[in-house]
């Protein structure tokens, strides 16, 4: 009965591989057909560096606090707006993957995760009777003691990529 299950997983696992690396060649053969079929593709790979400009934007800490919707509320509330904001806003902008550079989606991939790291390591220092205006503040003072917040950096590289694309004709 063990080998019967154990043979069974071993030819799932490979069905998913294979649907993997099926959804992988799909994936990549539509960058390449974006990349050389019309000027209407120029278009949405634009349009998409706009959108995730925004989101990088968005996704900063300090426009986190300002645009969070929990202002008077517990540091638990605050913390758990501020994670569904990120994630939301990602979720709503992961179809523009494939309209821009593997580099920039991974870059606006990891400024989520950081953002979202670091939001879950400040709320967790705050004591449980916390408020949101500490978990703000906290934030702030986080923010204000970097060089250069992530989503700068991302925005940079967004830009970047973005006028390099408008350059290609």
């Amino acid at each position: 009965m063990d080998e019967l299950f154990t043979n069974a997983a071993a030819i799932l696992s490979f069905i998913s591989l294979c649907a993997v690396a099926y959804l992988i060649k799909e994936v990549l053969a539509l960058k390449e057909h974006l990349k050389t079929a019309n000027p209407e593709n120029k278009k949405l790979q634009l349009l998409a560096y706009e959108r995730l400009a925004v989101f990088a934007d968005r996704a900063g800490l300090k426009n986190m606090i300002s645009s969070a919707d929990a202002h008077g509320e517990s540091a638990a509330v605050m913390h758990g707006v501020l994670i569904q904001n990120i994630k939301s806003e990602f979720d709503y902008n992961v179809s523009q993957q494939i309209y821009v550079s593997k580099e920039i989606w991974n870059a606006v991939t990891k400024l989520k995760d950081q953002n979202v790291y670091i939001i879950n390591q400040l709320a967790a220092m705050l004591p449980p009777h916390a408020n949101s205006l500490d978990l703000s503040k906290r934030i702030l003072e986080y923010s204000l003691t970097q060089q250069q917040e992530l989503n700068q950096i991302v925005l940079d590289a967004i830009q970047h990529e973005a006028k390099e694309t408008m350059k290609a004709e």
